[in-house]
């Protein structure tokens, strides 16, 4: 359990860091929404538990981002939590396709989110 609260604070300054660096822009959907609806999948990503309601927020998300900068937005987010935990890369990035939802890139350090449409 002290694990799971160690990667959550880490999530969350890792949000907010996030946030601050962002350029203001058109995108509605920010870090704080990203993690919010794929907070029910933590347990799963950090091998501590099962899916749960996740594809509800993974399928969540994905309908609320309608936009080019929301997608865009979105996709950094992952991306930024991708690079600061690539020991969970995998599992997450495998999230999509057990949800059957399909993205438009893949959840990884290098995506160039910039190219999303």
């Amino acid at each position: 359990m002290a694990a799971a609260m160690k990667v959550m604070s880490l999530i969350l300054l890792l949000v907010l860091l996030v946030v601050a660096m962002a350029p203001s822009g058109e995108a509605q959907i920010g870090c704080g929404t990203v993690m919010s609806d794929l907070n029910p999948c933590i347990p799963y990503v950090i091998n501590s538990g099962p899916m749960g309601n996740c594809c509800g927020g993974v399928k969540g998300l994905y309908a609320a981002a309608k936009t080019t900068a929301d997608r865009q937005s979105v996709c950094n987010c992952l991306k930024g939590l991708a690079q600061a935990y690539p020991a969970y890369i995998s599992r997450a990035a495998s999230l999509p396709g057990q949800c059957h939802v399909s993205i438009p890139y893949n959840i990884s350090p290098s995506t160039d989110c910039t190219k999303v449409q």
